[in-house]
């Protein structure tokens, strides 16, 4: 199986926004990912056994970026997401504070979190797209779930 390059952006496009985003905290750095992602997946030529494989070869492919872009020496001298909250919309106020605690995680946790809850994939299948043991994947999960609540009850509790 094997869409078109826009079919692929117009489908996956926003999902590997949002991995590349988890990872990168920028939208500018996110944005590459997303066109050089893309751009991979133009130059492979190759077809995918399903729509699932597609969908988890773009993420791992963004995922893998997003790493390379985070650990380039020019990154560090680079704008914080911080200065980003502003621009991003959120149906609901806690949405907000969710997210600012996500993005305060480690990368590791954030890209697992993002894939389980974001985007609904089961411990097996994202071990398969971050190439990590499954072990490891439902460590980081548990680890980061915990971090994000204790963060976030510490938060709350702060605002009685």
């Amino acid at each position: 199986m094997r869409l078109s390059v826009d079919e692929a952006f117009q489908k996956y496009g926003d999902r590997i926004f949002s991995a590349a985003f988890s990872i990168c905290r920028n939208r500018a750095d996110a944005d590459d990912v997303v066109q050089d992602t893309l751009i991979r997946y133009y130059s492979l030529g190759k077809d995918f056994e399903s729509e699932a494989h597609l969908k988890a070869w773009l993420l791992r492919v963004a995922i893998n970026r997003a790493k390379d872009i985070v650990s380039a020496f020019w990154r560090k001298n680079k704008v914080d997401w911080e200065e980003y909250m502003d621009e991003l919309v959120f149906e609901e106020p806690e949405d907000s504070r969710l997210f600012e605690a996500v993005m305060r995680l480690p990368e590791k946790y954030r890209a697992v979190i993002h894939l389980f809850y974001h985007e609904d994939y089961a411990v097996e299948e994202i071990s398969g797209i971050l190439r990590r043991p499954e072990g490891t994947v439902k460590s980081q999960l548990n680890r980061g779930k915990k971090l994000l609540k204790n963060m976030l009850q510490e938060e709350w509790n702060g605002d009685e």
